[in-house]
């Protein structure tokens, strides 16, 4: 088997239980704010969760575009075991905290340590052949998607019987468990870059956004990211509306809501990857969007969980072929040697987009109400969908960029 299909099949394997981990306790965030700090205030309650699930992102966001510039001088692999061995060790801390601005500053830690994903990603994209990039990239994604949507699934269930605190135990215990087996089975041929194309911060600054394409790029993944994570902090809530009921129940029902987009997302992104390499990347992108500006606007008006549930396998399949769309367009206009800094930027407007996400979601749940955050979700992927067009469809040397021209 070649070294790089081996390499993918292992870190789509260990990012699953790396999101799995990371993500069994997040959704439940206003869940656990109430119980374990004592916050009863539902407007409170929400604003926290978004604040919390934002910081990471936060202070991720500034510092990727660093560990991507000493991903490219230093390899791609040795970032992602940094990421993955100081995660561990801070999630298992979190289940200490005694008041939410430790649960904060905790999140911020996490977020300066991370970046296990954009090192896997520039990875991946590194080694890969040109014609199989969306493919993998669909692979890495449904994977990575998959986790986080399972983990609430596990998340719940286990909520019931040890309680949220345990989790983060748990959680650092597979992050450590996953890193792991990357260590001893990953390998890469990481072949230095020629002085000539060593630059410093400032001239990557320069070279990215002097170019036509990424720039525009990197606005698609803030809009996505902004418009998907900010029902997050929510979900829950909205939840325990349709039941009428609070508690584990809870968090059970919205594990399984996660879980149905889940497998759908795990079902559609290497498809859609494989359309995006055949008929275009930029098609698939603008016709995933436009199908989960849609599929968002019933989501508000839901009566049953049940409906909810459908509705967010539906979305799952249409969200297999966003980010996937996205990694493999930034492969194709990006040359070898930047590959990992052009990643860490993205990975700044990802977190940017995942930030600002939950915390505008969260505060306008609030002041508004929970359909409100649909609508607004939807409006915004409709907003995107239409700077896709703009971006790629009205400009020629683009979607030659996109084909290899």
């Amino acid at each position: 088997m070649e070294i790089w299909r081996r390499n993918l099949y292992v870190l789509c394997g260990s990012l699953f239980v790396v999101m799995v981990a990371m993500s069994m306790i997040m959704p439940f965030l206003p869940l656990y704010i109430q119980q374990d700090f004592g916050i009863e205030d539902p407007h409170e309650v929400t604003a926290w969760a978004g604040i919390i699930f934002g910081a990471n992102f936060l202070t991720a966001g500034l510092v990727s575009p660093i560990w991507g510039n000493l991903a490219d001088k230093h390899g791609r692999k040795i970032m992602i075991l940094r990421s993955g061995y100081f995660m561990s060790i801070t999630v298992a801390l979190t289940g200490f905290a005694g008041s939410v601005w430790q649960l904060l500053a905790l999140r911020l830690i996490n977020g300066l340590v991370g970046g296990i994903i954009p090192a896997s990603t520039a990875l991946v994209a590194s080694s890969v052949p040109k014609e199989q990039i969306g493919w993998a990239q669909g692979m890495l994604q449904s994977f990575i998607t998959a986790g986080t949507i399972m983990g609430p699934l596990f998340g719940g269930l286990l909520a019931e019987r040890i309680g949220f605190r345990m989790i983060f135990f748990i959680t650092g215990s597979l992050l450590l468990l996953a890193t792991l087996v990357i260590t001893f089975t990953v390998k890469e041929n990481f072949v230095p870059p020629e002085k000539k194309d060593r630059s410093s911060l400032r001239d990557d600054f320069h070279m990215i956004f002097s170019s036509k394409e990424l720039p525009a790029l990197f606005f698609v993944t803030v809009m996505i990211q902004f418009a998907l994570f900010s029902i997050i902090p929510v979900l829950p809530i909205y939840i325990a509306q349709l039941l009428g009921s609070e508690g584990a129940k809870v968090a059970l029902w919205a594990g399984l809501v996660q879980a149905a987009m889940g497998i759908a997302n795990v079902f559609a992104s290497p498809r859609l990857g494989r359309l995006g390499d055949r008929y275009g990347s930029q098609k698939v992108l603008l016709g995933a969007l436009l199908m989960a500006a849609i599929l968002f606007i019933p989501q508000g008006f839901v009566a049953t969980v049940w409906q909810l549930i459908l509705l967010r396998f539906l979305l799952g399949l249409s969200l297999g072929g966003l980010l996937p769309s996205v990694n493999s367009l930034l492969r194709r206009a990006t040359p070898v040697h930047m590959v990992s800094r052009v990643y860490g930027y993205n990975n700044s407007f990802v977190s940017i987009g995942s930030m600002l996400g939950p915390m505008i979601g969260g505060f306008l749940a609030g002041y508004v109400s929970i359909s409100g955050v649909f609508f607004m979700t939807s409006a915004f992927l409709f907003i995107n969908a239409g700077w896709v067009y703009y971006s790629f469809f009205r400009n020629k040397s683009m979607q030659q960029t996109d084909s290899g021209i």
